[in-house]
Parts: C-alpha cells; structure tokens; sequence
C-alpha cells in the first residue's frame, strides 16, 4: 500500500537510488565522525571553492551588465579574496564556519524557545524546547572553545549531518521497497 501522494514512475525511480544514496551518506559521515578534522577541512575547502565560483559567476555577469562601474565590481572581488584565503588559510576558514555554525545554532535555539512558548500548553511543546537547549549547548561548545574547537566541532557536527541524513534516506528507500513487494 502507497501512502505518498506520488506517482508512480518517480516512486520507482526513488526507491534504489535513495538505498545507495542513504548508505553512501552514511559512510560519508560515520568518515566525519571519525576524522573530524579532516571533515572539517574537506568542508573549509568545498566553501572556499563555493566561494570563488560565485565570484566568477558575479564577474561574468558584471561584466557583461556593467563593466565601467567599479562599485559593481566589489562583490565578485570580495566572493574572491574570501574563497582565496579560505583555500590558503583553511584553519582559518573552518574557523570562520565554526563561528557561523554558532551562531545559527544560536539563532536555531531562539526559534525553538519562541515556538515552544507559542506552543504550550499543546503537546509537542517539551520537544520543542528539548530542541532549544540542545542547539543552545551546541552553540555554546563552538563559542567556548572557538577557534581552536571549530577544528573537530565543525567535522563532527557535519559527519553527524550527513548520517543521520543518510539514514533517513535508507528508511525511506527501505520503506518504498518493502511496499513494492507488499
């Protein structure tokens, strides 16, 4: 029995490729786990590279908008000299994201407590707030040890990422073929 509003040419499509995909994310982040300074680099880097080619991306277009005013040129050159020193000063650029991090999870926790509030008495509102605290004393692992911690907290909380996102994959791809033969 389906109980996705899909079709069912994209379910078959879905279902394999989720399998592989889920257990390649899982390897991928059990990897980051593992080796979180290494993630954490990998991570630095991929922004870096991110970086530069949205300051191509930024270049070409300005130069075929608007080639003469300088002002407009000042995106692409900051998208640059960011991801240049992000490739050759990675420590620092996984400092840079360890930060970032923080303060989303920062921001993450503020959402979590609003919504509690808005939410309570109904039930729900406990895991909610649950939520909350565990983004708070993340954030506040990054910002206590910052800079230095970003080295294997950035890794770690990317590795932990990616399994539990493979691992969603894998139930769902696994559910999908369990109802096929159903």
């Amino acid at each position: 029995m389906n109980t996705l509003p899909m079709n069912q040419k994209i379910l078959d499509k879905f279902g394999p490729y989720t399998l592989i995909t889920g257990i390649l994310l899982i390897v991928l982040g059990m990897a980051g786990i593992v080796l979180p300074g290494l993630m954490s680099l990998g991570t630095a880097i991929f922004v870096a590279w991110l970086l530069l080619a949205g300051g191509a991306i930024w270049g070409v277009h300005t130069y075929k908008h608007n080639p003469t005013h300088v002002i407009d040129w000042i995106k692409p050159a900051l998208l640059f000299i960011t991801g240049g020193l992000m490739l050759v000063y990675p420590a620092s650029g996984v400092a840079a994201v360890g930060l970032l991090l923080a303060i989303y999870l920062l921001l993450d926790a503020y959402g979590s407590f609003a919504l509690a509030q808005t939410l309570h008495p109904a039930k729900g509102w406990g895991w909610m707030t649950f939520n909350g605290v565990l983004s708070f004393l993340m954030a506040l692992l990054f910002l206590i040890g910052w800079p230095s911690s970003s080295l294997w907290l950035v890794g770690l909380y990317v590795g932990i990422s990616l399994f539990f996102d493979g691992w969603a994959l894998v139930m769902i791809g696994w559910a999908l073929r369990k109802g096929k033969s159903s």
